[in-house]
């Protein structure tokens, strides 16, 4: 337990269970804020794997036994998370409950690693990992970046196989007061930024065309997005669009008449998760192959 400058009576009440239960230990972090207080967390714990959580977050009781035998049994996993049942203080959610929705929905590595850079395919206070992975590659880093998605981005970067417990392990409740609404390290443009940088990386590394794209997405807000790609010069040939005639800066090709595959590489710029399931039908419809040819950026 950590105790990061509370000012309420926790610092009490964990000192109680402490008392009462010796596999409780508690200790202080000065340097306030959610990084400091998880990596010091990590840096005292002793044990083979580490799980980390929030402090209004709930996991079910069998959450730990799932995730120590998952790792037991696939040695070649580095984290395991699970399924989210998720729990709202209001009812005008539809976003983040839209969110948890693809999130459940995303469960293997393989369906990890390929939609890593649309959002964070993992919930935060879900994950467990094997301590000897967080020593080689680090913990969370600080910056002007969702911590807990840069160090997805970094470890499967680094080719650290991540599954998911096809159950759910934990009950996420959200606030108005939670950091993910309140800071702006989660803002949506520091998601864009964080994630523009790890696809640059993976694009330098797979793209044989690399620095050239096409952004399938000509509206002002997936070329605003897209944008980001200027900074680490990878070149924006043109924008796909599903409407003929729109002016623009660049070449706008008709989505029917995109090159054929393997001439370019698209990167897909839409949130909707529908949308993004007719692009994907019809991209493999025209031979392109996700990882490839394509990729859903967001």
């Amino acid at each position: 337990m950590i105790d990061n400058n509370s000012s309420d009576n926790s610092n009490s009440i964990a000192c109680e269970w402490q008392r009462k239960d010796s596999r409780f230990i508690l200790t202080q972090e000065s340097k306030q804020g959610v990084v400091h207080a998880s990596n010091k967390g990590s840096e005292k714990a002793s044990g083979k794997y580490i799980a980390r959580m929030d402090a209004d977050d709930w996991s079910f009781p069998d959450r730990l036994k799932l995730q120590c035998e998952f790792l037991e049994q696939h040695p070649e996993y580095g984290a395991v998370s699970g399924l989210v049942e998720y729990k709202s203080h209001t009812d005008n959610t539809d976003g983040f409950k839209r969110y948890v929705d693809w999130l459940n929905s995303v469960i293997s590595y393989n369906d990890i690693l390929k939609s890593r850079f649309i959002e964070s395919p993992i919930v935060n206070p879900s994950a467990m990992w094997r301590q000897q992975v967080a020593a080689s590659l680090g913990m969370y880093h600080t910056g002007d970046f969702p911590e807990d998605y840069e160090l997805w981005l970094r470890w499967l970067d680094a080719g650290v196989k991540i599954g998911k417990i096809e159950a759910p392990i934990i009950k996420w409740f959200d606030s108005f007061a939670r950091l993910t609404r309140t800071d702006s390290i989660y803002s949506d443009n520091a998601f864009y930024r964080i994630k523009t940088k790890y696809l640059d990386k993976w694009l330098k590394e797979n793209h044989p065309g690399y620095p050239s794209v096409l952004i399938w997405g000509a509206s002002r807000t997936s070329r605003n997005r897209a944008a980001e790609l200027n900074q680490y010069g990878i070149k924006i040939e043109g924008y796909i669009d599903i409407k003929k005639g729109r002016q623009l800066d660049k070449e706008v090709i008709f989505y029917q008449d995109i090159p054929k595959a393997g001439k370019s590489f698209i990167l897909v710029y839409f949130k909707h998760s529908t949308r993004r399931k007719q692009i994907s039908d019809f991209l493999l419809q025209k031979d392109y192959v996700e990882g490839k040819d394509f990729l859903f950026v967001s």
